[in-house]
């Protein structure tokens, strides 16, 4: 009995065994407790939805046996906000309720992609929200997919809304994307602006290096993330302020579809690209184009606004249910679209004259005098807080510029924030800011780790950890060179590299790191000193900053249009319109047929090459021959050569081709270690070099000056109209264009690529009283720059000190 007893087990252990190696391998997370081995469902990444009636996702019912989590965990709230929160059951967060019919889903991700990247990443923007939709029930739903090297028992997203969590999500779907949907607690939202944060706590699997922590991302899909509203209230624009409420669409972009039956007729053109300015600086969206036709009323959609502009009796045709009151007097209004319910912006009246004023009622509350100084830089559609502008010497607590106290545990942890500075800022030769840092470590951390400064993505500064007993730094003065610095937007981080005797033994399960060994303190402070403040010409990248010195400007701007067709005006909307954010305010601009009516005033000339006038190719340092040898490269074109590709080749085969191929390369060391080049080491800037843009150029933005030399001129240009609305489109992107700079900018649609041609000859342009101190920085500044120079006159003065001194010395001393 005891040998069949014995034999029986023998077999369930053996089939026990062999059920357990047919199961595949596993490297996510342990489940929760109780949960089924029920395989999880995902709900697919939704298709963009019309903007009124839409289906909300679907969800995971969870198992019977899994216990319901709270929407919101309470470790969130008790938590230190870096710390790697503990990682909590999904179950609540992915309940979905059957689609439910008359639901309104917002957009809300304002970018074409959004990764949050490292150990710890932390990315903050505000919706704009209509009070309708404040008050509507709502849920938010975010779509995602990491890393396979991400541990999803030490990894978690967090959402925040309003600065208050309302659900976190285990970081584990690294096979496909995951829809994951929390309740909005109600009363959390709010007319007009709501905060929204995602912040990423990740942890690698098995690697404990600083490389390693680069391997680690979630990526949030813009189209599968929204808000679902209850109720078809929610998708009522009822006002201008619901412009505001614009949004974006599935891919981040936003877009104004402007119609016009009377487009090109003479006087129609300055009042449409001031409505159109005023509704960019209204929604203040980073990705918005404008798009112009006459003939239909295009669909509706999220992160689109249909306006129909014109008289009642050119707009009757169109939309046969016009108000009666446009026929009597100017009428700024929304209309339901009657074939798909979408809110459309109606501008009418009488007369153009009418249509004007009305355009007026919109647009006057962007007004704002070029007198008035701004005290920040508007970017919490896409980055919040707004950049503060600073204009002198300043010190800024990082608590002001959203940098949140943070105990991490992990070994790399990277924030940023964001700073301003003035379209006439010049102390990228000399000037040092200083981060006064409040952190603290561990006696675990050794020596070897480091923080490093970054400013535009670029290292500024590196301060090392020698320690290794532990220390509170409190306001550790840590310089910052500027040079990296430019007109307008910056981008300022700070990174810690920490490295400890644990992370190189890398035993089983120190990956997560549950103790913190760093601590950054918001206490810690920027501080900007005084630097020289003068113009410069040219300068795109003052000009992409701050609308330089169209944004300045106390009369109408002169714009030239070679033609006024949908596609140019299109691009010139699109153009003046992210100048118009930048600048805080619509510019006034007035068309010109001619450069002989612009003189010497400052201008913007936007048209196709072919169009464009020889006298603004001529003073941009443009080929005038580009108008007929500039013509977009086709797919099926052959034996086209690319003049730059060809140079480079022919370089290398005649003689003496590697002996410049080192000397270039010494160049190259020499700048990048010293900071020295070529043009650093002339007396004088030598005179600028005429541009011939290649064919596999989409489009080009120019500057230079005028022909007597007292403004500006900007060149906007394609080989055609159509290249140029595209181009533009890419162009004034919130990633692209803090890109446009120096003297020429251009664009490629074949290669995706942004070039740019540095200024090297400038003029002065003063933008201040004159004071001694500003003049003192400024030739500090340029002798800065032009090393040469700088000799040269230390020489002299020397000379002069000691010829000064000898005589002195014949005339006052004893001469026997």
């Amino acid at each position: 009995m005891r040998k069949i007893v014995a034999a029986s087990l023998l077999l369930l252990s053996a089939s026990a065994f062999a059920q357990a190696q047919t199961a595949p391998f596993d490297m996510s997370g342990e489940r929760p407790p109780g949960a089924s081995v029920t395989p999880r469902l995902t709900s697919p990444t939704p298709a963009a939805p019309a903007p009124v009636p839409v289906t909300p996702p679907l969800s995971v019912t969870p198992a019977p046996a899994t216990p319901a989590a709270p929407a919101v965990p309470p470790a969130v709230a008790a938590r230190p906000q870096s710390a790697v929160p503990a990682p909590q059951p999904a179950a609540a967060a992915n309940t979905v309720t059957p689609p439910r019919a008359g639901d309104v889903r917002r957009f809300i991700v304002p970018f074409s992609t959004l990764g949050l990247g490292g150990e710890y990443d932390r990315r903050s923007w505000s919706v704009y929200l209509t009070p309708e939709q404040a008050a509507a029930k709502a849920s938010f739903t975010f779509a995602y997919q990491n890393s396979i090297v991400v541990a999803p028992e030490a990894s978690a997203l967090t959402i925040y809304l309003n600065n208050r969590p309302i659900g976190q999500q285990r970081v584990g779907s690294p096979d496909g994307s995951s829809a994951v949907t929390f309740e909005v607690p109600p009363g959390l939202l709010q007319p007009g602006a709501n905060l929204v944060t995602f912040e990423a706590n990740q942890r690698h699997r098995t690697d404990c290096s600083i490389q390693s922590t680069y391997e680690l991302w979630s990526n949030i899909d813009p189209a599968g993330t929204y808000l679902s509203f209850a109720g078809r209230d929610a998708a009522q624009l009822s006002s201008a302020d619901a412009i505001r409420a614009i949004g974006v669409d599935g891919a981040g972009k936003t877009e104004f579809d402007v119609v016009v039956p009377a487009l090109e007729q003479p006087g129609t053109t300055k009042p449409l690209l001031r409505l159109a300015q005023g509704l960019s600086v209204l929604s203040s969206m980073p990705n918005q184009i404008f798009a112009f036709n006459t003939a239909s009323l295009p669909p509706g959609g999220p992160g689109r606004l249909s306006v129909l502009v014109g008289t009642a009796a050119e707009l009757r045709p169109l939309f046969p249910g016009l108000p009666p009151g446009a026929e009597s007097a100017a009428l700024a209004a929304f209309v339901t679209d009657p074939r798909d319910g979408s809110p459309v912006l109606l501008i009418s009246g009488p007369s153009w004259q009418a249509v004007s004023s009305a355009i007026d009622t919109i647009v006057a509350p962007t007004d704002r005098s070029s007198d008035v100084r701004r005290d920040v830089l508007t970017t919490e559609r896409w980055s919040a807080p707004n950049a503060p502008l600073v204009f002198s010497d300043t010190n800024i607590a990082l608590s002001q510029l959203g940098v949140k106290t943070t105990e991490f545990s992990g070994r790399r942890l990277r924030t940023s924030f964001n700073i301003a500075v003035p379209a006439d800022f010049y102390a990228n030769a000399y000037g040092e800011a200083k981060v006064l840092l409040d952190a603290a470590y561990t006696d675990n951390v050794m020596p070897g780790s480091h923080i490093d400064i970054y400013v535009n993505d670029n290292i500024a500064s590196t301060v090392p950890i020698t320690t290794t007993s532990g220390g509170i730094l409190r306001h550790l003065p840590i310089r910052v060179t500027m040079r990296h610095f430019k007109p307008g937007l910056n981008s300022v981080a700070i990174e810690a590299i920490l490295m400890t005797k644990d992370d190189a033994v890398c035993a089983p399960g120190s990956t997560a790191g549950a103790t913190p060994r760093f601590a950054l303190f918001d206490t810690s402070e920027l501080q900007i000193p005084d630097f020289a403040r003068v113009g410069q010409r040219p300068n795109l990248a003052a000009m992409a900053g701050s609308a330089y010195p169209y944004g300045r400007a106390t009369e109408p701007t002169p714009l030239f249009i070679d033609r006024v067709d949908a596609d140019t005006l299109s691009a010139a909307a699109t153009l003046l319109g992210q100048m118009a954010i930048t600048a805080g305010h619509p510019i006034d601009v007035e068309t010109v047929a001619s450069p002989n009516m612009i003189g010497d005033r400052d201008a913007i000339f936007i048209g196709s090459v072919s169009q464009m006038p020889a006298t603004a190719l001529t003073q941009t340092n443009i080929a005038t021959a580009s108008q007929a040898s500039w013509r977009p490269v086709a797919d099926t074109q052959a034996g086209v050569v690319d003049t730059g590709t060809a140079l480079e080749e022919w370089n290398s085969k005649v003689s003496g081709g590697v002996l410049r191929n080192r000397i270039t390369a010494f160049r190259e060391w020499v700048s990048r270690n010293f900071d020295i080049s070529r043009s650093s080491l002339q007396f004088v800037p030598g005179a600028e070099e005429v541009f011939t843009p290649s064919n596999v150029d989409t489009i080009l933005v120019a500057q230079g000056s005028s022909p007597a030399g007292a403004g500006a001129w900007t060149v906007v240009t394609a080989p055609s109209a159509k290249d140029l609305r595209e181009g533009l489109e890419v162009l004034t992107a919130q990633l692209n264009w803090p890109q446009i700079s120096g003297h020429i900018t251009t664009y490629s649609s074949k290669t995706g690529k942004i070039e740019t041609v540095p200024v090297t000859r400038f003029d002065f342009v003063p933008s201040t009283p004159w004071s001694i101190a500003n003049y003192r920085l400024i030739a500090a500044n340029w002798l800065s720059t032009n090393i040469l120079s700088y000799a040269f006159l230390l020489v002299v003065f020397v000379l002069l000190i000691g010829v000064t001194t000898s005589s002195m010395l014949r005339r006052l001393g004893r001469s026997k």
